[in-house]
């Protein structure tokens, strides 16, 4: 299920317990649902957000093994964390510094091309109504899409390719394209139906957002 209400303490408190969880991630051997569990701390308590980013780019900054597991688990993190949340402007810059030194230092490596993706996703991010899926999560750590599949009146099932920045109306007038219905005066939407009930999907709502609300 996805992540529901929790109850929390002091921000104090919540920031020794992500660090915490940090630490663990380091050699965590299923990392998703810790990271699941620090995004949807930071979602409910946005203060933490900048401080989770420092937290990440230190334990990026000269790492024992550069590259190895635990190393790419913090990178892993620090992509989604950027395809979840924008940093204030000050830590913004300091990410950006970051990620080029690591691109400088470190080029052609995994965390050289996890730093190019994060800085492409901080371009796009606007903040998410959910944390990311499992299956988001496990997609942005191989720095893929996700296939999202929608059931079209007439027609087979169509499977589209979704990153967490797509909204509703893009896939929406990639399907009128792709269906051959560019010139048909209708208008067309997505909408989103569960056994209870059968919604429009806003144009601007996310589907990654969208998905992480049937996971």
């Amino acid at each position: 299920t996805a992540p529901g209400p929790r109850s929390y303490t002091t921000l104090r408190d919540e920031a020794v317990k992500l660090f915490n969880s940090l630490q663990q991630l380091e050699s965590e051997r299923d990392p998703v649902p810790l990271m699941q569990g620090v995004l949807q701390t930071c979602l409910d308590l946005p203060p933490l957000v900048d401080e989770i980013y420092c937290q990440l780019v230190k334990q990026t900054t000269e790492p024992p093994a550069p590259g190895g597991k635990g190393d790419l688990h913090y990178w892993q993190l620090l992509t989604c964390m950027s395809c979840t949340f924008l940093p204030s402007p000050p830590v913004l810059r300091f990410l950006r510094f970051h990620l080029d030194r690591t691109e400088n230092r470190f080029p052609a490596s995994e965390m050289a091309k996890y730093a190019c993706f994060i800085r492409e996703a901080l371009e796009k991010t606007k903040g998410r109504e959910c944390v990311p899926s499992l299956e988001e999560i496990l997609v942005l750590m191989q720095r893929q899409e996700m296939i999202c599949t929608v059931h079209c009146p007439g027609v087979p099932a169509c499977s589209v390719a979704i990153s967490s920045h797509t909204t509703a109306e893009e896939v929406a007038q990639e399907l009128v394209s792709r269906l051959g219905l560019s010139q048909s005066p209708n208008l067309f939407a997505l909408y989103e139906q569960s056994r209870r009930r059968e919604q429009p999907v806003g144009s601007a709502t996310l589907l990654a957002d969208v998905l992480t609300r049937f996971e």
